[in-house]
């Protein structure tokens, strides 16, 4: 491989690492700029939206690391199981495994002599097989011991960040409240613009398109918290 590309591969995130920053830095954006229009849109004291983003936020990090920690440690023992399975079966039913592999094979247009030699290959070798098949049949990835703890502090990290990209105009603007969620709406649409931006630049697709995706999406979010604060603040 040409030293560069193993370079700029080595820089990349690993997909659960973008898959996290995306879920908490996401989550914590659109969650407190609902909240902020629709205090903005029923009160005009700052007090009031500060204590409430601040308790969001404490909230929200611990339950979107906790999510996190279980979904992420749930995938590891699906894992675990499934190799479990994998490894019985294929000393119970070798010839069954044998099989499957064989199909997997067919179907990426392998035949005749070339097919039979790379079933062998494959199947002489336990480790080999047994990863071909949870793979390429059960379509499982491997989730590493300290997986769940990494995700949770990422996740709650993330959400703690984006929590405070739309509450950080409020500690600055006074008594504005109009200001301030301005100033929020547009440090959110940045921020989610950028969000989108980075997700292609290190995956594929087009970075304006993705950043106005994801910006239509966390901005949809605040347009609902701001009608439903008009509404109770009109009752």
């Amino acid at each position: 491989m040409d030293p560069n590309q193993a370079m700029e591969r080595a820089s990349h995130p690993k997909p659960g690492v973008l898959s996290d920053f995306i879920l908490g830095s996401q989550d914590g954006i659109v969650n407190v700029l609902g909240i902020i229009l629709g205090l903005s849109a029923a009160t005009r004291d700052v007090r009031i939206i500060l204590v409430a983003t601040l308790a969001a936020l404490g909230a929200e990090s611990i339950a979107m690391g906790a999510v996190a920690y279980t979904s992420t440690r749930a995938r590891r023992r699906l894992y675990l199981s499934q190799v479990v399975q994998e490894q019985r079966e294929m000393e119970e039913v070798p010839q069954t495994e044998r099989d499957e592999v064989r199909g997997i094979l067919a179907g990426w247009g392998y035949k005749d002599a070339d097919l039979e030699e790379i079933v062998e290959r494959i199947c002489r070798n336990p480790t080999a097989e047994l990863e071909f098949m949870m793979s390429f049949e059960l379509k499982l990835s491997p989730v590493e011991a300290g997986a769940p703890r990494a995700s949770a502090f990422l996740v709650g990290t993330a959400t703690v960040v984006g929590h405070f990209i739309p509450l950080s105009p409020f500690f600055f603007v006074g008594s504005d409240v109009l200001l301030g969620a301005f100033l929020a709406v547009l440090l959110s649409g940045v921020a989610l613009f950028g969000i989108g931006w980075y997700e292609a630049k290190i995956t594929v697709g087009s970075w304006w398109r993705e950043g106005l995706e994801m910006l239509v999406i966390g901005l949809a979010g605040g347009v609902a918290g701001y009608v439903i604060g008009r509404l109770v603040g009109a009752a």
